[in-house]
């Protein structure tokens, strides 16, 4: 799926919600073509270690990744 997106200025209260999300799809997709030059954050490292401690504590509840992309779209709605 090809975008192009070299130069332009976005009217983010006029598209639609599909229309933003194809867009951040297609930012995304640019981006991860080369992930590798893409540095995480200092905080990053910490706030994994913390959220792996809760889920091995049993405080962070683990979701099923269908049910959870099934309830991100009925929010959606």
């Amino acid at each position: 799926m090809g975008y192009l997106l070299q130069e332009m200025s976005l009217n983010l209260q006029e598209m639609s919600r599909e229309e933003k999300i194809k867009t951040m799809h297609a930012l995304w997709e640019d981006l991860a073509r080369d992930d590798e030059a893409i540095e995480s954050p200092s905080w990053h490292a910490a706030v994994l270690k913390e959220t792996e401690a809760r889920v091995l504590s049993g405080a962070e509840p683990i979701h099923d990744w269908e049910d959870a992309k099934r309830e991100l779209r009925r929010r959606m709605e």
